[in-house]
Parts: C-alpha cells; structure tokens; sequence
C-alpha cells in the first residue's frame, strides 16, 4: 500500500517509517506544514495514498498548559488540514487520527480500566486539543464518509524518545551519572500510575488497524497494566552501573496529573489479533543503552 505519514521526523514517526517499509508499504513522508491548508493539500494530492498516517503534533502533556493555543492550533488544525486534504481527492484514504489516553481525564479508581466508551473528562490543554482532533474525525467520517480510524494510545515509550518525557529523562540522567558520578535523580510525581508500550508495538498497532479495523471506530492501544513512575524508576536503577537515589523535584510535578491510567486492549486485539510483544524491562534497557550510544550526539 502507498501511505503517507505526517509527524515522520517524531519518536512513534520513526519506528512508523521503519515498520511500514518492513511490510513492504511504499512510504511518502512530507516535511510539510500540517496547519498550512494549502501545503497539506498539495502533498496528499501529490501522493494519492491510500492511507494517511497522522502523527503531526505538540505532544507533551505539561508544555501545554505554557501554550494552550499554540498546542489546540497544531493538534486540532492540523487535524482539520489532513481530513479536508484527505477527502479532495478522487479516492478518499483511510486516516489514522491519533488521539490519547489523556483525554479520559480525571479517572476514578473504580472506572479502570478504562475502555473506549468511558467518559472523556479532558482536564489539560494538550487533551481539549486532542478531543476536538478526535471529535473532528468522528465529523469528517459522518459527514463525509472519510474512512476514519481513531486510536487512543496510553503511554509509549522506547529508544529514541525525548528526554522531556519521564522514562527517557530517567535514562539519560541515570547515563550521564554513569559518566559523570551524580547521585541524584530528579523526577516529578512519584506515585502517578500510567499504563507503557513500547514504541515499537504501537507502531505495529497502528498498521494493523489501518489494515483490518472498521472506520467511524475508535480504539485504545494500551498494555492493559498500570505501574506508578516510582516503579519505573525503580527499575531502570536496577540496570545502571551506579547507585543513585530519587529526589522529587517540584518544577516537575504538574498543576494537573492523573493519579492512574489504565486501558483495556481487548477490542484492538479482537479486532487485529494485536498483543504486546516486547517486554517492559527490555523496553527500558533498550531505551538505556539508546542514550549510551547516542547522548553525545542529541541535543537538547
């Protein structure tokens, strides 16, 4: 299948690439503009895809709330820009909208986990940005009969992620202790539950939805198991060659943060035969041993 991927050059964008060209899709992946109509317009127009992937977006949860319209700008626009491109041309594609688990918002205890009919309760900028990008979709495929595909991804995590996210950040400080002998780690809000996949499942995720799920649908791409960040933290000191210990520092604890996120899996699996491949301890080594190779190299 022809495809074309918006977001390329982003974490999830990259494991994407690599995947499709796996499967032997044939990859346009245009360094475009998102909210620039025209731009976008042009670029689908060039590749007549059969399927649009769109992962162009501001996706950090805590920046948001320094530019709550600059995030709804990207997020919610750009989403508009790819679905009117996407329905100009002659045969419209299949779009892949991603969304996120933030957008349940305030979740109770007693709702987990959750699943793709409980509430959505956005409670930060990036999640209204990402509810109105989802809801856009919903309109485009009832509207217009644009084959529609909505995912709602919990935390992913893996090689190559940025460090403003919690479990490259830990890994890159534990590697630069290494080097440089901190004893410190800095982290945010210790006991905040979230449900991880590994990157590189959730791209896999993603084709197999684009391939064999029902458009007009929406779907969770989530493990199914909540750890608190402490967990994770925890963890990843295991496998460093330093000890060091936590230390909560509050420029990192949001105004707003979830206490858990947990999401049932079971209508992506029954849909695609989806199940998580890669362990979560393996996640964590491999995103380690990434910031020993590479932290020389990335720039902050």
């Amino acid at each position: 299948m022809r495809v074309l991927v918006t977001g390329a050059q982003g974490f999830v964008g990259g494991w994407l690439l690599d995947h499709l060209r796996d499967m032997d899709d044939e990859v346009v992946a245009p360094k475009v503009d998102v909210t620039d109509f025209d731009a976008m317009a042009a670029a689908v127009r060039e590749a007549r895809p059969g399927a649009i992937y769109h992962l162009a977006a501001l996706t950090h949860v805590g920046e948001s709330w320094m530019a709550p319209a600059e995030t709804f700008r990207v997020n919610a626009m750009g989403t508009l820009s790819v679905l009117e491109a996407a329905r100009a041309i002659d045969r419209t594609p299949r779009v892949l909208i991603v969304g996120s688990a933030e957008m349940y918002g305030g979740v109770r205890p007693d709702e987990l986990p959750l699943n793709e009919s409980s509430p959505l309760r956005p409670a930060t900028p990036y999640a209204v940005s990402k509810v109105a990008a989802e809801y856009l979709g919903v309109q485009a495929w009832l509207g217009y009969g644009v084959p529609v595909l909505r995912v709602r991804p919990f935390n992913h995590v893996g090689p190559g992620q940025s460090e403003r996210f919690v479990v490259s950040s830990i890994a890159k400080q534990i590697v630069e202790a290494e080097r440089e002998g901190a004893t410190g780690l800095r982290v945010g809000n210790l006991s905040a539950r979230r449900d991880y996949t590994d990157v590189r499942d959730v791209a896999r995720a993603y084709r197999l939805l684009v391939e064999r799920g029902t458009p007009g649908e929406v779907y969770q791409v989530c493990s199914g198991v909540d750890l608190a960040v402490r967990e994770i933290a925890e963890r990843m000191l295991a496998l460093s060659k330093r000890r060091m210990t936590l230390r909560v520092d509050p420029a990192l604890v949001r105004p707003i943060d979830v206490p858990a996120l947990r999401g049932d899996p079971s209508k992506l699996e029954s849909v695609t035969g989806w199940r998580p491949r890669i362990d979560l301890d393996a996640t964590l080594a491999d995103t380690l041993d990434w910031w020993r190779a590479n932290i020389d190299t990335v720039v902050a």
